[in-house]
C-alpha cells in the first residue's frame, strides 16, 4: 500500500531523517511513535509532499492499480489517489461553516457524486445538525470530528492522523479510540496514527514503527513493543 524506503530529509544543513523505512499493512491500524521532536511529523510531511526528500523513495499502490512514485507527483494528487490526512492541530477553516469545510474537501477528492458519504454522519451525527455553524465556534472535540470528516469525504483507502489525542481529556481520548476502531474495523480503512501516548496507542494499534533522533529504531506488532523499548525510547 504505502512503502517508504531509505528516506533522507534535510532542513537546510540539518539532517533530520536518516534512511527511514516504513511499510504499511493494508487493513491494519499502524502507528508511528516516538518522543516529541524525533521526526514523526517531518516524515508525514514528506509522504504528503509538503517537504522535499533528499534521497530514498515513497511508493503508493492503490487497490488493483500499479505502484506510483509519490515523490514525482504534486501535493494535491494524494487526495485523488486515496490518501486522507488529518494534520496536527486540525487546520479547519474556522470562519467557514461546517458544511463549507466539507464541501471544500469534496472538491479536492475523488468522490464523483459531490455528496457527503453517509458514513460521515453515521460516525458523527452531531455535525449534520451543526452544518450552518462556523467551525471556529465548535468545541475541541467537535472540531476534531470535523477534521476527520473532512478527510473521510475524500473516500480514502489510507487515513493518516497526526497526534489525534493532542491536548484532549481522558473522555475525549476514549472517544477517539472508539472512532479509530470503527474506522478500521467497520469501514475497513487502513490507518497510520502518529503519536507518543503509549496507553492510547496500545489500545488501538496493530503494528508500530518507533523513531528516535530521526531514525528507525524498532518495528513490529504491538506485543513486541516491550518494556526495554518503552524505557529507552518513550519514557520521559
Amino acid at each position: 500500500m504505502l512503502s517508504v524506503k531509505a528516506v533522507n530529509q534535510f532542513y537546510g544543513q540539518n539532517h533530520t531523517l536518516w534512511d527511514i523505512d516504513l511499510e504499511l499493512h493494508r487493513g491494519q491500524c499502524n502507528c508511528l511513535i516516538g518522543r516529541n521532536g524525533v521526526g514523526k511529523t517531518t516524515l508525514v510531511n514528506c509522504i504528503m509532499g509538503h517537504l522535499p526528500v533528499k534521497s530514498g523513495s515513497v511508493t503508493w499502490q492503490s487497490a488493483n492499480e500499479e505502484p506510483q512514485n509519490l515523490l514525482a507527483l504534486p501535493v494535491e494528487t494524494r487526495a485523488l489517489m486515496g490518501i486522507g490526512y488529518v494534520p496536527q492541530g486540525r487546520q479547519i477553516f474556522s470562519q467557514m461553516s461546517v458544511d463549507e469545510n466539507l464541501q471544500i474537501a469534496l472538491m479536492a477528492g475523488r468522490n464523483k457524486t459531490r455528496r457527503i458519504p453517509s458514513q460521515v454522519y453515521d460516525l458523527f451525527p452531531a455535525l449534520k445538525a451543526m452544518g450552518a455553524r462556523k467551525a471556529g465556534e465548535l468545541d475541541e472535540h467537535q472540531q476534531q470530528q470535523l477534521a476527520i470528516s473532512r478527510a473521510l469525504v475524500l473516500e480514502p483507502e489510507l487515513l493518516i492522523l497526526d497526534e489525534p489525542t493532542q491536548r484532549t481529556s481522558e473522555a475525549m481520548e476514549a472517544n477517539m479510540g472508539n472512532i479509530i476502531h470503527r474506522l478500521n474495523r467497520d469501514l475497513g480503512l487502513t490507518l497510520l496514527l502518529v503519536g507518543h501516548k503509549l496507553p492510547f496507542i496500545r489500545s488501538v494499534a496493530d503494528r508500530f514503527w518507533l523513531m528516535d533522533g530521526g531514525r528507525n529504531v524498532a518495528q513490529g506488532t504491538m506485543a513486541q513493543l516491550d518494556d526495554h523499548l518503552v524505557k529507552t525510547y518513550l519514557s520521559v
